[in-house]
């Protein structure tokens, strides 16, 4: 069964703006290219570098915990480290995350921006190594087919933005929901390989509008009153690396 690529994208900072890429280089066994490589501790999270391990994302400043984290509207320069953040009503942010004075200097502006839904004082983390703050402990690439957010869309009787989901990979061609069924499959992607490691099963984020970081649709209820699960796309662990761009083939094997 094939299927195209139709948008890849990354979230260099845990929980905040999804970046739409051409393209991106898969290695195997390892994490979507700087995605999730930052974090903001909302109050201590108990996140040790010289010892990471996988974290529940309620100690971090996402939307599941949030929803104004929406309102900031981030892009990373990978080259450099610099992150430049805008938000209504905001003056303009930008700073080196990989430095001290950058990172403290996102902290008191997401400080100014978020206020009274903060549990306790932010910080900003970088995953040390291959480490990156994924919600999953073991899939580190995660697709959504597009179809199954359309047959949402319709059931509902209003538009459900994909971008909910903060997928790496978005897919045309397959029929809505026929990927519920692939745990233990092979997926080839462009010039990678996949072994396709269970559905996602969807939180409270995507009750979010990205657009307007209001709380609209209760997206996982309306997942379990109409279908009987929670599912909406699949965590894949890459098997075999290369590149996968925008317009590739993704084949079932």
């Amino acid at each position: 069964m094939e299927a195209r690529i139709a948008a890849v994208y990354r979230h260099p900072v845990k929980g905040f703006t999804p970046e739409r890429l051409e393209g991106a280089d898969l290695v195997a066994g390892a994490c979507f290219p700087c995605d999730r490589l930052f974090a903001v501790e909302d109050g201590p999270s108990g996140f040790d570098p010289a010892a990471p391990v996988h974290i529940s994302k309620m100690k971090f400043a996402v939307l599941a915990k949030i929803p104004a984290v929406a309102r900031a509207r981030t892009a990373f320069d990978e080259a450099t480290g610099i992150l430049r953040v805008q938000a209504e009503g905001q003056p303009d942010f930008a700073g080196d995350l990989r430095s001290a004075q950058g990172r403290a200097g996102l902290e008191a502006w997401l400080t100014g921006l978020l206020g009274a839904d903060l549990s306790g004082p932010l910080r900003v983390v970088e995953g040390p190594g291959a480490y990156r703050f994924m919600d999953s402990r073991s899939g580190y690439v995660s697709v959504v087919n597009l179809a199954s957010v359309r047959d949402l869309e319709a059931r509902l009787g209003r538009p459900v933005d994909p971008l909910r989901f903060r997928a790496n990979l978005y897919v045309e061609g397959w029929p809505a929901w026929i990927e519920n069924d692939w745990t233990g499959r092979t997926l080839k992607l462009g010039e990678a390989s996949a072994e396709v490691l269970k559905p996602i099963v969807r939180c409270s984020a995507t009750h979010v509008d990205p657009a307007t970081a209001e709380k609209d649709i209760e997206v996982v209820k309306a997942l379990f009153d109409l279908y009987g699960h929670m599912h909406c796309g699949l965590y894949l662990n890459v098997t075999q690396g290369g590149r996968v761009r925008q317009g590739d083939a993704l084949v079932l094997v």
